[in-house]
């Protein structure tokens, strides 16, 4: 036991609170590796395309079916779809590494019900503060998995602690400028003030 004014007692150094942050961010990262286990072995196949990013999420992307990027071997949001979502983030004032990206319908056979729990306990996982659904599909997964009645594009909504946002579309977008400009005003809804 220590006493105000021991002098056999560590100072509390940066250099030491540095080691203890590094500490524990690697034991959230290997919990939060367990836990996106878990969720993929809710789902038989749902570990066919691999999960990317920060596992200390402040944003998490969510896709609904492979893209090419992805059906060519590559990680969620890999392709050019990813690289737009990146940009998109940066302008909204968000570091895309601090972003985690998953597809919600890897395996499109995968049953509704372990679809939507793998999804919730992914994203329970990396806790992020805003999740966007980035498609249809990733929306109304999003939705399921959230208990939520409406998730309309464009309109953030708000759940246990979270802001989550559906646009129409974004890897659609990148070939058709009329939805590119919607799915842009979309996102604009979670821009940093």
């Amino acid at each position: 036991m220590t006493h105000p004014g021991d002098t056999n007692r560590a100072p509390d150094t940066a250099k030491a609170r540095d080691a203890r942050r590094e500490e524990l961010r690697a034991l959230y990262e290997a919990k939060a590796r367990t836990e996106l286990a878990l969720a993929d072995s809710l789902a038989a196949g749902s570990d066919v395309v691999a999960s990317s990013g920060a596992l200390l999420a402040q944003v998490a992307l969510v896709k609904g079916l492979p893209g090419p990027a992805e059906a060519a071997g590559g990680a969620a949001l890999s392709g050019a779809d990813g690289a737009a979502a990146d940009a998109a983030l940066t302008t909204l004032g968000y570091e895309p590494s601090a972003a985690f990206r998953i597809l919600s319908r890897p395996e499109p056979t995968l049953e509704s019900s372990a679809r939507v729990t793998r999804l919730r306990y992914a994203l329970e996982a990396v806790d992020p503060a805003i999740v966007i659904a980035l498609d249809a599909e990733a929306a109304e997964d999003v939705r399921v998995a959230f208990d939520l009645s409406r998730l309309p594009f464009g309109r953030p909504v708000k759940s246990g602690g979270r802001t989550i946002l559906a646009v129409d579309g974004l890897e659609a977008s990148l070939v058709d400028q009329a939805r590119k400009r919607r799915v842009w005003r979309q996102m604009q809804a979670i821009r940093i003030p």
